[in-house]
């Protein structure tokens, strides 16, 4: 991942608040679970790390949680770490979308070029009325 797009990511992850923390308990199988499933719906997440209770050091949770779920290490500032990882589903559900998008378009145009032509044809009947 360039620079340019790691900054991208920092920046869209800003606004994000932490899905999950990291507490006395460490880093579990639960966290790594909900970790990934929350990086496959989301690409992007946020996660705290609770300084005074945490068996593990901030830089070490974020590269163990990175290395278990495939994700990389985006940023960690203080006690959160940002996490990406690139989700299948996500494109495929965006592509689908798209492709409803140009369907539903597709079918406004049609109906109204039904409805113009219907117009004209009102229009062309009226007309010929009148000049009998």
């Amino acid at each position: 991942m360039t620079g340019k797009e790691r900054a991208a990511w920092r920046a869209k992850a800003n606004s994000l608040e932490p899905l999950f923390q990291v507490g006395k308990g460490g880093i579990s199988d639960a966290l790594i679970k909900q970790t990934d499933d929350a990086l496959r719906a989301r690409e992007l997440i946020k996660l705290k790390v609770l300084l005074e209770s945490s068996p593990v050091s901030v830089r070490e949770a974020a590269n163990e949680i990175a290395q278990r779920t495939q994700a990389e290490v985006i940023q960690v500032i203080g006690g959160v770490i940002v996490l990406y990882r690139e989700s299948e589903e996500l494109k495929q559900k965006a592509a689908q979308k798209e492709k409803n998008k140009k369907l539903a378009a597709k079918k406004a145009r049609e109906k109204l070029y039904k409805e113009r032509a219907a117009q004209k044809q009102r229009f062309t009947v009226r007309a010929l009325g009148k000049q009998k």
